[in-house]
């Protein structure tokens, strides 16, 4: 037991974060207290239901204290969640703590759910992931909250739709099929000014590229399941919380059942040590091939946030550390049987929802069936492209054999 004492000790005082360790070493650090690793370097899978109790009087006393952190009950979390719900806070300056959820989704939702009530009137962007507008008109709508979209780039002017009913503004940047980068900064001084709570779906860039809590951001919201993940093969949510807004967020979570397997954190984890790499590698990779593509006679735009065509790209150079490898084309000309030439025969390239895996994707979207204030109008149909890790070269090769087969349909 004394050897175990002393090893634990000394792991503590090499793995302790620092204030001063930068990105891709706090990256690996993150989370692993040696209470969760017991010495070795990755927790354990710590799965639980029952938690047993010495005596009556420990689990009266246990019901009575905070249970963050400590065995209470399966529900409540084990050191395999707790390990990556502490490494996710760390990446995040200023942020008190973080919860996870079984995908984006839940995440999305419950984090709406903690902060609204009925009469309360949301605020949410026009670009937003069909699923939270899904969410936000069909279930919130039902329960009497009420939503009012907003243009993505309407900067400091969404004070003009700020009511005495408002309580929340719900933030995407860059929305994920069109791209819009939007004034973080001055919305958020908006809100400020109005006393409203601000989240913010920050998948696209992950802390590492925008750290959104620092910025000012109450609830910085992951699917996880994307770049967290990154292999494709869990489903997975988090949200993280600035100083003074953890127990709200916690206690709906509690109300609603809400947690996350532990298997599926372990491998969250897991994936989450090499997050910095494979964003960088994929969004050098995407860069490089938006520009390609953005020459293309094919293509009449080209929406990554990189690009100055894009907009908000003066936002994006000004707010965000870098890019990911998510970006969408739009083609010149043409319609579904058209797009379905290009994507169909891709051989790199599969065809699929979601995004931050290690592969890449091509998917077929059209926004302009989920626009509520800024009707989507475009030369041709849009596909969006997820960039893996693939050889960059040999993703052009089969995009170019892609836009032949576009430009023979178009014949």
């Amino acid at each position: 037991m004394g050897h175990a004492s002393r090893h634990t000790q000394g792991n503590r005082n090499r793995m302790s974060a620092s204030d001063d360790d930068k990105q891709a070493t706090r990256i690996v650090t993150a989370g692993r207290r040696p209470e969760w690793t017991q010495g070795i370097v990755n927790p354990p899978v710590w799965r639980a239901s029952t938690i047993l109790y010495d005596s009556v009087g420990d689990l009266r006393a246990a019901g009575g204290r905070d249970s963050h952190h400590r065995l209470f009950y399966g529900r409540r979390g084990t050191p395999t969640q707790w390990s990556l719900a502490d490494a996710l806070t760390e990446l995040e300056p200023g942020a008190e703590a973080t919860l996870l959820y079984p995908s984006g989704v839940a995440a999305v939702s419950s984090a709406l759910l903690s902060v609204l009530s009925p009469g309360d009137e949301l605020l949410l962007a026009d670009s937003v992931y069909d699923p939270t507008r899904g969410f936000a008109d069909q279930f919130l709508k039902r329960f009497g909250v009420t939503t009012t979209y907003y243009d993505p780039m309407i900067g400091e002017g969404i004070a003009s739709l700020v009511t005495d009913r408002t309580r929340a503004v719900f933030l995407e940047s860059p929305g994920s099929l069109t791209f819009e980068v939007q004034d973080i900064p001055a919305i958020l001084g908006v809100a400020r000014d109005k006393g409203l709570v601000t989240l913010m779906d920050n998948t696209w860039a992950t802390p590492l590229l925008f750290p959104a809590i620092a910025a000012g951001v109450d609830y910085s919201i992951l699917a996880c399941t994307k770049y967290v993940v990154g292999h494709s093969d869990v489903m997975l949510g988090s949200v993280t919380a600035a100083k003074g807004k953890y127990a709200e967020l916690r206690k709906g979570a509690y109300h609603l059942g809400q947690t996350a397997s532990p298997d599926d954190a372990w491998l969250g984890a897991r994936g989450l040590r090499t997050m910095d790499v494979r964003l960088r590698a994929q969004g050098h990779a995407a860069m490089h091939i938006a520009q390609w593509l953005d020459r293309r006679p094919e293509v009449a735009r080209v929406l990554h946030p990189g690009l100055p065509s894009c907009p908000g790209h003066e936002f994006f150079v000004r707010d965000f550390k870098g890019s990911s490898g998510l970006f969408s084309i739009v083609l010149n000309g043409g319609g579904e049987r058209e797009r379905a030439a290009l994507i169909d025969g891709l051989r790199l390239f599969g065809i699929g929802f979601s995004w931050g895996g290690y592969e890449s994707l091509a998917l077929p979207v059209d926004p302009q069936k989920i626009r509520t204030v800024v009707p989507w109008e475009a030369e041709g149909p849009v596909v969006r492209l997820q960039i893996g890790l693939e050889d960059p070269d040999d993703l052009i090769a089969d995009l170019d054999a892609g836009l032949m087969r576009f430009r023979e349909a178009l014949a």
